[in-house]
């Protein structure tokens, strides 16, 4: 197993990796909207899927792969109401064929985010 780490997305702030390769896979954890450079969310479901996916991104550029080669991807939202903002800005991230994805609501999210999304890749 390999560690992935990078200044690019928001480390992790528990004993969790932000990713790890093994056998070709990238294995993300999931990201929330959290601005690696100012360290707060930005407004509303729309900019924090954006910011998540950013964060992914990086994560997933720093393993040497990227977006392009996701596999799987699971959606947790705060609020399934907010489904349609997320999955339109969800589209601009992802090209045919599509990830296979879940997308569930929960109770909460850390710090009180309203989306969070994990994923895993092949190099």
């Amino acid at each position: 197993m390999k560690q992935i780490a990078t200044t690019a997305a928001p480390g992790a702030i528990g004993p969790y990796s932000q990713a790890i390769e093994v056998n070709g896979f990238v294995y993300a954890s999931g990201q929330i909207p959290l601005d690696p450079a100012t360290g707060v969310f930005p407004e509303g479901i729309s900019a924090q899927t954006r910011q998540s996916l950013t964060n992914a991104k990086a994560i997933l550029e720093a393993a040497g792969t990227d977006l392009g080669h996701v596999v799987k991807t699971t959606v947790f939202l705060a609020d399934m109401g907010d489904f349609a903002a997320m999955n339109e800005v969800y589209a601009e991230f992802f090209q045919a064929p599509y990830p296979a994805r879940s997308a569930v609501a929960v109770k909460t999210l850390p710090k009180n985010a309203l989306v969070e999304i994990e994923c895993i890749a092949v190099k």
